[in-house]
């Protein structure tokens, strides 16, 4: 299919409260593509740019859980999953470009708390089989999760190897 592109001004948050989104705040900045990262963005955040007269574009979500971000923000994945949902709906609604990223790699998919814990894995499916793009650190795609997704939802998927190589990865969708 035709490469997506996306266009600013970019609302970048998480679904999990990781770090991910904090780096990739860094390589946005050094784009210079015009953006916001707030960590619990909600679907009315859209809607106030919206009839500020000055929509979103763009809404970047980095999945990753973290209990550790959850604790500190006083959420729980519940929350997490119900406000990403709400976000993607209102998106949605108004045509903003939805990319969903996982920028930290197996480390974070493989971070549980405890056995069984798969936080991480339902941020990941709250996000990612609803986005226009998919933005990949290729070492989180081991098992090829991101893989199964981009094919069986049609859904392109952007890979890059090394965190040095994450700017050229969103660079490449927001053309000038």
């Amino acid at each position: 299919g035709a490469p997506v592109t996306a266009q600013t001004p970019i609302l970048l948050t998480s679904c999990g409260q990781s770090p991910g989104p904090t780096m990739v705040k860094v390589f946005l900045g050094r784009l210079g593509l015009d953006h916001e990262f707030l960590e619990m963005a909600r679907a009315q955040d859209l809607v106030a740019a919206q009839q500020a007269g000055k929509p979103y574009r763009s809404l970047i979500i980095v999945t990753g859980a973290s209990l550790k971000g959850m604790g500190a923000a006083g959420v729980a994945m519940p929350d997490e999953l119900a406000r990403t949902a709400a976000l993607i709906a209102e998106a949605k609604r108004q045509g903003i470009t939805i990319i969903g990223s996982h920028v930290e790699g197996m480390s974070r998919r493989a971070q549980g708390a405890a056995p069984g814990d798969n936080s991480d894995e339902q941020s990941i499916d709250a996000v990612m089989p609803n986005a226009q793009v998919m933005v990949i650190r290729s070492d989180g795609n081991e098992d090829r999760r991101f893989s199964i997704i981009s094919e069986g939802k049609k859904i392109p998927l952007v890979l890059f190897e090394k965190n040095m190589e994450m700017g050229t990865a969103f660079g490449s969708l927001f053309k000038k």
